[in-house]
């Protein structure tokens, strides 16, 4: 007998041996049909029929028709009756190891997974190496969730047939499911060293990688799924995932696309496309796709949770709250949901309900550090000062490893510059990854008049619009064109009217998505780009991700750092950011003599005359006033207000009407330290000009540590009330220190608790003293840099020159120190 006969019956005995009859089978027929006379391949194939296993057991299988007859009903979803007429084979076949595997695979399809894998067991007690049933048991216990056991039946597998492809591949997707993302790897790339044909082990590795991190190596995976099956919708989706996660928007929604062409019922891509889409701001495109995919399959939580955010991005938000209550509705355990319905009851005022809302995720998931942190600035809003206290421990880690929270909502609650660089360094991260466009080459050539791009949603009456207001007025036209770029309300008020008279060119870019806006000041061939919002309400950060100008300020909105690299300065002063303190700031820092913060000297101040009866004051008595919103105020300045009233006979406390849980809180903790309630009058909102004349009833200002008076400050001292106030950390901490400092006064800078009580009280004694530092404010009001706009302005412009210089120069941004 020729060896390749040999090779083939002994080939086809292994197979008997393993079990693998089919196969076995085949090779005897191939070795009879040209040698139907040869002795062995007969004997061979009799005992197949016959179902003699290796031990010599007979009646092992049941005939071959009967067998086909079950594959059928399997194969066409009639799994019950196949367990039926299985039960009867087995009873006539009790050694029919194909039997227990078409058994089990019925179950296994019935989600009776147990079941599958005691039918898997008695095959496995019948030949131990046979390797389907190994593999088939992998996957039943997959299924069931017993991962570990799942993966040891894939290793068995591929013990008996090293180069088992499909044991491979699925051994790599429960590694995936267990967490184990290397390993998985690993797993794919051996199933693609057996078959480099395999897609959807380059499709599933893709994802692995992504979730490591490695977007081009998953977007190369995906490729290679789609270059073997060029019909591959879910390697379109996913490489549209690794896109869009690495900030390539168009590109992603590009493959998005490609993926519906091919299976147009896919909902998950148009989930996925609505992302994409609200990443670029094109809300109106991102809410009809969302709206696509729940036609689709309208129990998918997450697209009613991102639908939810868009039309909260739109304003629409008795929709959006629909929208977060029907995926709460679907999935009761959504705590994504729960945050987000409590962000949007925040902006229509309801902060208990919001409040809830955050304590209901929470619940869900204790450690869901977003939810936490924005309950605490509720809690901050309304002074429910007890409840902040019991999470106090948490705040210290609050955004400042794993999960990204916004960086504002925590300043009022700990003074901690550090922290609060950490904070927005993985806020930036987490949420702005989206590439800068590329910057044309930069010319060695100042230009005549540098065109200064001023960004804000603030741009009617607003304090942002009360400070800048003459700045916009006052720029020097023969070296500066003053492009502003609007994305907030449009409100026509007196105050947007004076910057579009005051401005070159005034866009309104409300409707545009942050690239084509940054697209935009590219074309107007912006050279500074100044953020006025930093990542305070209805900010639009992201246009500065993509870098709309080669220099990229922050200003005036957010008292800190941006922790972005694409913002190269932020402008500050010698108190509110010491040299000592640098490096708590990502930004290289321009610092303008005298204070930061620039003031319109030209402010109406109203001349009606405002009376104490009419601001429900009483006629006597010193009044301490403190006109800065709730969420400042804590329970560490609210003690030695409390002690000043009880020391200052007859005096009163003077606060800004916020909200009425706020009111009711700050009357009960009044109380709680022996002080009337009646003691506290709160202020109604006024017109600005009315606002700044009632100050003239109160006698001292006093401040609020963690987030000053910034400008409640310079309303007060340009109205002619003292403040008080005490040095932090932060800068946010630190801005009626500069505004005292360039007013000329600073003996009412305090760098202690004590001292701040204790000047306080001094001044609230002595009215002499009271006096002569209100003459002082009085002759200095207009004589000293605080509110001289035109002085500022002419700082501001030289900041903005050297900045450019050094850009001009090739030099990296580097602190600039404007001179006097």
């Amino acid at each position: 007998m020729s060896p390749p006969i040999d090779k083939a019956l002994r080939k086809a005995m292994n197979h008997m041996r393993a079990g693998e009859l089919t196969e076995a089978e085949e090779l005897y027929k191939q070795v009879l049909s040209k040698f139907p006379k040869n002795k062995k391949a007969i004997q061979g194939y009799r005992k197949l029929k016959a179902g003699i296993t290796s031990n010599g057991s007979s009646n092992s299988e049941p005939p071959q028709e009967q067998v086909q007859e079950l594959i059928n009903l399997y194969n066409q979803g009639q799994f019950k009756d196949a367990l039926a007429k299985v039960e009867r084979l087995i009873s006539l076949f009790p050694r029919g190891m194909i039997l227990y595997n078409i058994k089990g695979a019925s179950n296994t399809a019935l989600s009776r997974y147990d079941a599958a894998v005691d039918s898997y067991k008695q095959a496995l007690e019948i030949s131990s190496k046979h390797v389907e049933t190994h593999y088939n048991m992998g996957l039943a216990l997959q299924s069931k969730g017993d991962l570990d056991a799942s993966i040891e039946s894939y290793k068995q597998a591929i013990k008996i047939k090293p180069d088992y492809a499909k044991a491979h591949y699925n051994m790599g997707i429960a590694q995936k499911n267990k967490g184990d993302t290397d390993a998985a790897i690993k797993s794919y790339k051996q199933t693609l060293k057996i078959d480099p044909d395999y897609a959807e082990a380059f499709n599933n590795m893709a994802v692995a990688l992504m979730d490591k991190g490695e977007l081009d190596a998953a977007i190369e995976s995906c490729k290679q799924a789609i270059k073997i099956k060029p019909e591959y919708d879910e390697a379109f989706n996913n490489m549209g995932n690794a896109l869009k996660d690495k900030g390539d928007l168009d590109t992603a929604i590009d493959s998005y696309k490609q993926a519906i062409k091919i299976k147009p019922d896919y909902a998950d891509v148009y989930s996925n496309m609505g992302n994409a889409l609200k990443a670029k701001g094109e809300l109106d495109a991102a809410i009809d796709s969302y709206k696509h995919a729940l036609q689709i399959k309208p129990d998918l939580t997450e697209v009613f949770l991102n639908l939810g955010n868009a039309l909260n991005e739109q304003g629409k938000l008795a929709a959006a709250i629909d929208s977060y209550k029907q995926a709460v509705k679907i999935k009761p355990d959504f705590a994504e949901a729960y945050n987000n319905m409590g962000m949007v009851l925040k902006d229509i005022g309801n902060l208990k309900a919001a409040i809830n809302s955050y304590k209901q995720a929470l619940k869900i998931r204790p450690e869901y550090e977003v939810a936490l942190a924005e309950k605490l600035h509720q809690q901050a809003h309304i002074c429910d000062w007890p409840e902040i206290e019991q999470d106090r421990e948490k705040i210290i880690k609050l955004g400042t490893s794993n999960q990204y929270i916004d960086p504002f909502v925590i300043l009022s609650l700990e003074d901690n510059p550090e922290r609060s660089r950490l904070r927005s360094e993985l806020y930036v991260k987490s949420t702005l990854k989206q590439k800068s466009l590329p910057l044309a080459p930069r010319s060695t050539m100042k230009p005549k008049r540098l065109r200064i791009g001023y960004f804000s949603a603030d741009f009617h009456n607003h304090a942002t619009m009360y400070l800048m207001a003459k700045v916009f007025e006052l720029h020097d036209p023969e070296k500066f064109e003053i492009y502003a770029y609007s994305f907030g309300p449009d409100i026509n008020d007196e105050m947007r009217q004076r910057l579009v008279n005051a401005v070159t060119v005034f866009n309104n870019v409300k409707k545009m998505n942050n690239k084509d806006i940054a697209l935009l000041a590219r074309q107007d061939a912006i050279d500074i780009a100044v953020d006025l919002k930093g990542f305070t309400k209805n900010q639009r950060t992201g246009i500065f991700a993509y870098r709309a100008a080669p220099i990229q300020i922050s200003y005036l909105g957010y008292p800190g750092t941006m922790g972005a690299n694409f913002i190269d300065y932020i402008i500050a002063d010698q108190v509110v950011i010491p040299a000592k303190h640098s490096l708590r700031y990502s930004e290289s820092i321009i610092r303008l003599p005298y204070s930061y913060q620039v003031n319109d000297s030209e402010r109406v101040i109203s001349d009606r005359k405002i009376t104490k009866i009419e601001m429900g004051l009483p006629e006597k008595g010193f009044i301490f006033c403190c006109f800065n919103q709730s969420y400042k105020i804590s329970p560490c300045e609210f003690d030695i207000w409390m002690r000043l009233l009880g020391k200052v006979e007859s005096s009163r406390l003077w606060l800004l009407k916020s909200n009425m849980w706020a009111e009711k809180n700050l009357q009960m903790e009044a109380e709680k330290r022996g002080i009337s309630a009646n003691r506290l009058i709160f202020a109604e909102k006024k017109p600005q000009a009315e606002h700044l004349a009632r100050h003239r009833l109160a006698d001292l200002f006093v401040d609020t540590f963690n987030v000053n008076a910034h400008t409640t400050a310079s309303d007060a001292l340009w109205a002619g009330l003292p403040v008080v106030t005490k040095l932090g950390e932060g800068f946010a901490a630190r801005v009626a220190g500069s505004l005292l400092t360039a007013i000329g006064i600073p003996e009412l800078i305090t760098n202690t608790l004590t001292e701040y009580e204790e000047l306080a009280l001094d001044l609230a004694a002595n009215p002499n003293h009271i006096a002569e530092i209100k003459q002082k404010l009085a002759a200095y009001r207009l004589s000293k840099p605080l509110f001289n706009t035109e002085l500022f302005t002419k700082y501001l412009e030289d900041g903005f020159q050297r900045a450019y210089q050094k850009h001009a120069n090739g030099e990296k941004p580097s602190a600039i120190n404007v001179p006097e």
